[in-house]
Order: structure tokens, then sequence, then C-alpha cells
């Protein structure tokens, strides 16, 4: 039987609010079988910045730049570090995947690896060379151009992330407070020195669809699924959303740490 990795798509954008509880609905959906594997490529519209589930937001985001410049701070139900998405450089991925569906995924370091060789596939699709960085990073030219994080539930986990195409590094490096352990660790004095785009190795800057069917097919490769089926969210999917929504739109959410 032909494996189907079904696929939706939001490359107008929405949200920040709204693309978090997405992709929570379809982690829990997923754990109850109600919906088969779905990768879902999205934009956030207007630009937002997530920040990790275990975050303290005053050391992870420039909250006084954020307000001046009108962008969205939303806290994330997965892990990881602060992220600022650019709707004109921008691109995240999400995927829900039951643990059963490829071997290895139980394993939560081998999971990342599984996951974001999709990523690699997609670089490699745009011509990119680029390769897994333990423990969630894809790194080209020996600089990060993508993170990612999971959450789990009992038989699914969900992980989402960024492929950095042609992304503002200047307004992220206002934006986001990394760690100064984190850069040195990395022997870089600060974001712009840590991070990359497709737009910057290659010379060119990539179409946000091109990026976006390049993270299809990459995922469709690195995972062994022979079709894809492009497929809008379903009532059920929306209407679990729709109840999420208020959960990441309250500033007790954003400050709970």
């Amino acid at each position: 039987m032909a494996r189907v990795l079904r696929v939706v798509l939001d490359l107008e954008g929405s949200p920040a609010a709204w693309q978090m509880a997405v992709d929570e609905a379809l982690l829990r959906l997923r754990d109850e079988d109600a919906i088969p594997d779905t990768l879902r490529v999205y934009v956030f519209n207007p630009p937002a910045v997530t920040i990790g589930r275990f975050q303290r937001l005053e050391t992870s985001v420039n909250m006084e730049e954020a307000r001046r410049m009108g962008v969205e701070v939303v806290r994330r139900f997965t892990g990881g570090g602060s992220v600022y998405h650019d709707p004109g450089g921008e691109v995240t991925y999400s995927i829900a995947l039951r643990l059963d569906s490829i071997p290895g995924l139980r394993d939560v370091a081998e999971s990342y690896r599984i996951v974001c060789s999709g990523i690699v596939e997609a670089l490699r699709v745009l011509g990119v060379v680029a390769e897994f960085k333990p423990v969630n990073d894809v790194v080209a030219g020996g600089r990060k151009i993508s993170g990612s994080a999971q959450a789990r539930a009992r038989r699914a986990l969900l992980q989402h992330g960024t492929l950095l195409y042609a992304a503002d590094l200047a307004v992220m490096a206002r934006l986001l407070r990394a760690p100064r352990v984190k850069l040195e660790s990395h022997r870089a004095r600060g974001i712009e020195d840590r991070v990359t785009t497709v737009e910057r190795l290659l010379g060119r800057r990539p179409a946000k669809w091109e990026a976006a069917l390049a993270l299809v097919e990459g995922f469709r490769r690195a995972l062994g699924y022979d079709t894809i089926q492009i497929d809008k969210l379903t009532r059920e999917e929306r209407e679990l959303a729709e109840k999420l929504v208020e959960k990441y739109r309250d500033e007790k959410w954003l400050y709970r740490r």
C-alpha cells in the first residue's frame, strides 16, 4: 500500500496565536488517530516572535522593541528557544506523526534526526548543502538555517520549526536575546554571526512558494512517503483550534514563567 503524506498549506499566513492553536490541535487529533500523518507548511502573518514553553520571557525577547515594532509575541506549547517569524523570509513547518509510523520516533534524540532529515532534503532541493546538528538544528555553511522543537502525547509527536530562506537577520537580532553562553559556544558575537539564510548562501532570493514546496518534497523523500495529498483543515481541526486559541492570546500563558 502506498504511503500518503497529507499536506496543509497556509502561505498567506495567520496570526501567531492561531498557528500555535492549530499545531496543538494536530497533535491531539493525531494522538487520537482522528487524522493521518500531517505536514503543515505555513507563515506567521503579521510578523511574530514565539518563545519556548519553558523560557523566561524577559531573557528571551526584547519586549520593548517588539512593542515598538508591532511584533506579536506568543509562547509555544513546545520547548526550544525564541524564534523570529518573518512573513517575507521564513516558512514554518509542523508535522504530526504517530510514534509507530516510522521506526525510531519513540526515542527523542533519534526522532529529531529523522524529522530534521526532511529539512536537510528540502534545502538540497533548493540547492543548499546542509546537515543535521543535534539536538534540533540544521546548519548550512557552518551556520544555523533551521531550528525545531517538539511536543509529545502518548501515541504521537508534533515537531515544528523554521526554514530561513530570506529572513531579515538584523530585525531578528533586535528582537531576540540570545544567551551569551550559547553564542560563545558557537564562536559568534551575535545572532547575525550564528544564523544564515538560503538567500545569503545562494546569492538569490527564493520565492516563498519555492521554499514551501521544497519542504513538502523534502519531507516526502526523507520520510519515505510515496505521494502527497494536498488538503485543508477539517472542521474538527478548526473547531478544536478555536477552543485552544484563547490560551495563546492570554497574557497569563505568555508570562507564565
